[in-house]
């Protein structure tokens, strides 16, 4: 019955294969406890034994106690109750047990961010290197794999866009006259981000010199690896820590997620409308996106000093 749930993530629901496979740990890791030891449940009798309240909760407790936080804990309770409401659906289970068992309380850290006078700094450092490496090079340009790791922080930064839509990226994506990328994101669901000009004139440059180099393999991804592959999440992790490492105003975690949520906080803070960024970003709900409202702190801070009357100098 699990396969046949798996299947259904990955076919009707269209899940990623990653996704899915978080679906399979977290049923895997439940089947586990309630059977330590058996093997995996197969008929509908035995999958109403043990998908009751009082095992996921004895489940959940044996999780925190281990040392697992709650994010993760709640994390497999969203995907058991996804699997008992199929079981539902398909008769096996009279009703989702996940639906009485308390979720675990969790802290909501605020989104992490770099700077704006960070990222601009970044930027800027990053094209002066490359007009120095291309003028050291035997041909005048600038090495392929560093044009690649600058244009990777760049679309990743000034589009919002996730690891996962960067990888899937291909350049007929890229609509130049528009001036906009067309991004398909969680649940195949395409959006389009515009692109500022200057940006553009860079990634025209690129998509030049992309179909220029010899041994490039396929033309069809936007990014490709040294060996023409397409491009994979740990080499997108492994270029944004390479390129933040050492750098001022970059000491907190350095993944792609914080450049998204670094695009967030400053479109926000230069007066960008929530819904506007909600769009760009992909959100399925506003939710998602209200979170950066308390990353505008520094601004509400300094319009607060400027107002308020007992923080104005003496004459």
């Amino acid at each position: 019955m699990k396969e046949k749930f798996l299947d259904y993530l990955r076919v009707q629901r269209r899940y990623s294969l990653r996704t899915a496979e978080l679906y399979r740990s977290a049923i895997d890791a439940f089947y586990a406890f309630a059977i330590p030891g058996g093997p995996q449940p197969q008929t509908e009798s035995q999958m109403k034994e043990i998908l009751k309240p009082q095992l996921i909760r004895g489940f959940i407790a044996e999780g925190l106690e281990e040392g697992l936080s709650p994010r993760t804990m709640n994390l497999r309770l969203s995907a058991l109750s996804s699997f008992c409401s199929w079981l539902v659906r398909g008769g096996v289970l009279d009703s989702n047990p996940v639906k009485k068992v308390y979720r675990p309380r969790e802290d909501h850290p605020l989104p992490q961010f770099y700077t704006q006078p960070s990222m601009e700094t970044l930027l800027e450092q990053e094209e002066e290197l490359s007009v120095t490496e291309a003028a050291a090079s035997p041909d005048g340009r600038e090495p392929m794999g560093e044009l690649r790791e600058r244009m990777i922080i760049l679309l990743l930064y000034s589009t919002g866009m996730r690891r996962a839509e960067l990888c899937s990226l291909k350049v007929s994506d890229f609509d130049r006259d528009r001036q906009v990328f067309r991004v398909t994101g969680k649940g195949d669901k395409t959006r389009e981000i515009p692109v500022p000009d200057r940006i553009c004139e860079e990634i025209v440059l690129y998509l030049k010199r992309m179909s220029e180099e010899a041994g490039q393999g396929s033309q069809d991804w936007f990014f490709v690896t040294d060996k023409g592959s397409r491009l994979y999440p740990a080499f997108v992790n492994n270029v944004v820590k390479k390129v933040l490492s050492g750098k001022d105003g970059f000491s907190g975690k350095k993944s792609p997620h914080v450049l998204r949520h670094t695009l967030a906080t400053h479109l926000l803070n230069n007066g960008a409308d929530i819904n506007s960024i909600k769009e760009v970003l992909g959100h399925a709900s506003l939710a998602a996106t209200q979170v950066y409202t308390h990353n505008s702190f520094e601004q509400l801070k300094n319009i607060y000093l400027t107002a308020h009357p007992r923080a104005k100098k003496r004459k």
